[in-house]
């Protein structure tokens, strides 16, 4: 298993209430959403925890190995192993897939899971679809390194295999997952980043989830709801990017993945 490149129209894992496997942190108090943000220039960057990074920085492999890169022009020290994440509807498929995109050398996972392939999804391009057996067998050999349970039926986890393999040869990966599996992966890999990624205000995510008519009233309702919880875990992340134009906000991603942005050393 590689690591590939997901569809634009592939189905964000934080879309509903994600159920953890392990005992988890837990989820802060539900609370009303954040005024909403004016739009700013450019995403906003706002560090939550941890000291400045050094001149070179450090970022583990699930088996324990480290790769180091001297930061450069001025850029954030690279950690190799980044996580993005957020509420639903916030738009982390389309960011990421934009990196993907204009950013090659990026690794973006592709996770596995037990739901039935979508018209159009390709398997080990959108997903690795498997099984149940399949997936008890991934978790009892320590084949994933985080999973998860959505929507109280389909499950969803990032293969360890193909994460170890891009850090051995350098290159920084990315991984698109939900809350549960990014507190997963901060036990697991300590020294990973961790983005959140935020919407403009919540007006603008309200109008994300409604316009892109996908779900029925009450679910919408429902993820809302769910998108409260998560937003009030932002906290727990290292950065904070909004995601006011995906061009931007995915640049501003790339720039904390320690990766040059501008048009010229792409």
């Amino acid at each position: 298993m590689e690591c590939m490149t997901p569809s634009d129209a592939s189905e964000s894992r934080s879309a509903g209430v994600a159920t953890p496997v392990a005992a988890e942190t837990p989820v802060a108090e539900m609370t009303a959403p954040a005024a909403p943000q004016d739009d700013a220039a450019a995403p906003v960057t706002t560090p939550v925890t941890g000291p400045a990074p050094d001149a070179t920085a450090t970022a583990p492999a699930a088996d324990g190995t480290t790769s180091t890169t001297p930061d450069t022009a001025g850029r954030t020290a690279p950690a190799r192993l980044t996580v993005l994440a957020g509420p639903t509807a916030v738009g982390k498929g389309t960011v990421a897939a934009y990196i993907r995109e204009h950013w090659p050398q990026v690794c973006l996972s592709v996770s596995a899971t037990t739901r039935r392939p979508r018209p159009g999804e390709i398997d080990g391009v959108h997903y690795y679809f498997v099984d149940d057996e399949t997936f008890d067998r991934m978790i009892a050999d320590g084949e994933l390194l985080e999973f998860a349970t959505v929507h109280n039926s389909h499950r969803y986890g990032t293969p360890r295999g193909p994460v170890e393999r891009a850090l051995r040869e350098g290159r920084p990966v990315l991984l698109e997952i939900d809350l549960q599996g990014a507190r997963q992966v901060r036990r697991n890999a300590p020294d990973a980043r961790l983005v959140f990624l935020s919407p403009p205000s919540w007006e603008e995510l309200v109008h994300r989830l409604i316009g892109r008519g996908t779900e029925t009233p009450e679910e919408q309702h429902r993820r809302l709801e769910t998108a409260k919880v998560e937003l009030a875990s932002r906290d727990e992340f290292d950065e904070e990017v909004v995601n006011d134009r995906v061009a931007r906000a995915a640049r501003e991603v790339v720039h904390l993945m320690g990766l040059p942005t501008s048009e010229e050393t792409r």
